[in-house]
């Protein structure tokens, strides 16, 4: 038995490729372990899955942890970008503002509770990155530490303290964030949070955010006028104006065994058959109602039309700022229906209410040939490819890095952005130049870009976790139960004070507080308990903005908690 051990462990220790691929593999599979509700995730497990392999004495380069990370920070920077700038303007300042203030109060807290409790940097930082649900202030902060004028032990030290100090307070943070925003933040604010997220809902006259559903939610039918229905002798135009805020059209008109397009100002027949495309719900309930004198029929010919499901992404600056609401309306939008609506890759609820910004991905629904003239209009067919433009990528983080190496020395501590955010700031530009110009500047997939931030901050993490080995069983032993306290007050408090602030001075809607809040700690368990306690998608409207800022302030709080406390 020993000899094989021996084997494997030489395996391991002269490829180390094959071992960053055996923790990888080990912490997915334990992130996806399930404790009641909760998961540990990707990240913690295969944080966890490095630490148990790096008990064998394996290490990897830290350069190959750099490169990792770079590709991580810069996915991100791409996904959030329009939402960052966005938050700058107006109409998302008091959004950005709240996200700002967590974030801040966050930061605070930790360097208060590491001066308390004599943490050093390391451990700080550690503390910053578990307890506030950022995992890129692992690398911020790593980033900082190799800066500062020590000895390659005494750095190798402190860098070795941010994964055991993550891996207490990470736990505390995502079950404290998804607790207190769901359960505790309503009580404290006296809100029955159903009952407001149902009342906005009912103002917006919203249909809530949702995947792909088994029933469609826009169909196309046919139905014959007969004699003595209401609707002989009203033109198209009245007939699709009755239906009020409901969405009705039509499209095609068999006459006297004739198919022909349908004008608005034509006039209905008894014995007419026409296609109307709408909500399912609107040709159910209104188009079959008892007094509406139709007949549903199956007439293929009528109905065989190219329809076409296309996501947009959202580039014009006409329609920048707009309510859906107000775009229905338009001439140009007839026929045309919205099934989903994302934001920095986040499923928003859709109402004539929600404000579309640049950046958005829609998801169009409708005749090909109107689908594609609302394309033209309001931004670039985001169709399936596997393409992905790596100029786009490797220049981004080039430029960036340009950015964030330079540096002043002051006091013996280099002071500038750093490396690792010159790339997430770039990551940023380059994202937000692709909500404007899509056609000059490169796609990268969903899924590519999915993997880029997971398997980019995954490899980062499994690298740390398996080059700290033996030293976070020290540590977890030395500080478990103190950082479990740090964790508790680093994780609640903000969030209490982005409650109280959200509420009793911005006034903001509970829902959309929340969701704020969520977005701050970019902690999407909590926007999902948020959301199931709130039995609606309205906090989904308060994430996107402050998801971005999020990112970007807690990218900079690593170097920052490395300064203070060092």
């Amino acid at each position: 038995m020993s000899v094989a051990f021996d084997w494997f462990r030489n395996i391991l220790r002269f490829h180390p490729e094959v071992t960053f691929f055996l923790v990888l593999g080990l912490g997915y599979a334990l992130g996806k372990l399930r404790i009641g509700s909760f998961t540990l995730g990707a990240v913690t497990g295969t944080l966890l899955a490095g630490v148990l392999v790096g008990q064998l004495g394996l290490k990897i380069s830290g350069d190959v942890k750099q490169c990792f990370f770079l590709l991580f920070l810069f996915s991100i920077g791409f996904r959030t970008g329009p939402q960052f700038f966005r938050g700058m303007r107006r109409d998302g300042l008091q959004q950005a503002l709240l996200a700002a203030i967590v974030a801040t109060t966050g930061l605070v807290v930790a360097f208060i509770v590491s001066k308390l409790l004599g943490y050093p940097a390391g451990t700080a930082a550690g503390v910053v990155a578990g307890s506030l649900t950022e995992s890129a202030t692992i690398g911020t902060a790593t980033d900082a530490i190799t800066r500062l004028a020590l000895s390659d032990a005494d750095r190798q030290m402190l860098t070795n303290q941010i994964p055991v100090a993550f891996a207490v307070t990470y736990l505390v943070g995502v079950i404290g964030a998804a607790w207190i925003l769901s359960q505790l933040a309503p009580k404290l604010m006296k809100v029955d949070l159903p009952a407001a997220c149902r009342e906005l809902e009912d103002k917006m006259q919203g249909t809530g955010a949702q995947g792909i559903p088994g029933r469609r939610e826009f169909e196309l039918r046919a139905y014959t006028i007969e004699e003595g229905s209401p609707l002989a002798g009203a033109s198209i135009s009245e007939m699709e104006a009755s239906m009020g805020d409901q969405r009705l059209f039509i499209d095609r008109i068999r006459r006297d065994g004739v198919v022909m397009n349908a004008a608005p100002d034509t006039v209905l027949r008894a014995g007419d058959t026409i296609s109307a495309a709408g909500r399912r719900t609107l040709l159910v309930e209104r188009m079959l109602g008892p007094t509406s004198g139709v007949r549903e029929i199956d007439d293929r010919e009528l109905l065989d039309m190219e329809a076409e499901s296309l996501d947009v992404v959202v580039t014009s600056k006409a329609i920048d700022g707009h309510r859906l609401g107000e775009l229905a309306r338009e001439q140009g939008a007839r026929g045309v229906f919205v099934l989903r609506l994302a934001r920095a890759g986040t499923p928003v609820l859709i109402s004539p209410e929600t404000v579309i910004n640049r950046g958005d991905v829609l998801t169009l629904v409708g005749s090909a040939s109107r689908v594609e003239a609302v394309v033209n209009k309001i931004g670039v067919a985001d169709r399936a490819t596997n393409a992905t433009d790596m100029v786009l990528v490797s220049l981004g983080i080039v430029a960036g890095a340009l950015i964030g190496v330079p540096a002043l020395l002051v006091g013996g501590v280099e002071i500038g952005l750093s490396l690792s955010v010159g790339v997430l700031l770039g990551g940023l530009v380059c994202g937000w130049l692709r909500s404007v110009e899509p056609r000059l500047f490169g796609r990268i997939p969903g899924p590519t870009l999915w993997i880029f931030e997971s398997i980019g901050l995954t490899g980062f993490v499994a690298i740390v976790g398996l080059n700290a080995g033996p030293d976070f069983v020290k540590g977890l032993q030395s500080s478990g139960l103190s950082l479990l306290f740090a964790g508790i007050l680093t994780s609640s408090i903000p969030m209490l004070v982005g409650v109280f602030v959200g509420h009793k001075i911005m006034k903001m809607h509970a829902g959309v507080m929340l969701g704020v809040c969520a977005g701050a700690l970019t902690a999407t368990p909590a926007l999902a308990a948020v959301q199931e306690a709130a039995k609606s998608a309205v906090p989904t409207l308060g994430y996107g903005v402050a998801y971005a800022v999020g990112n970007v302030l807690f990218a900079l709080w690593g170097t920052v908690i490395v300064t203070l406390v060092t």
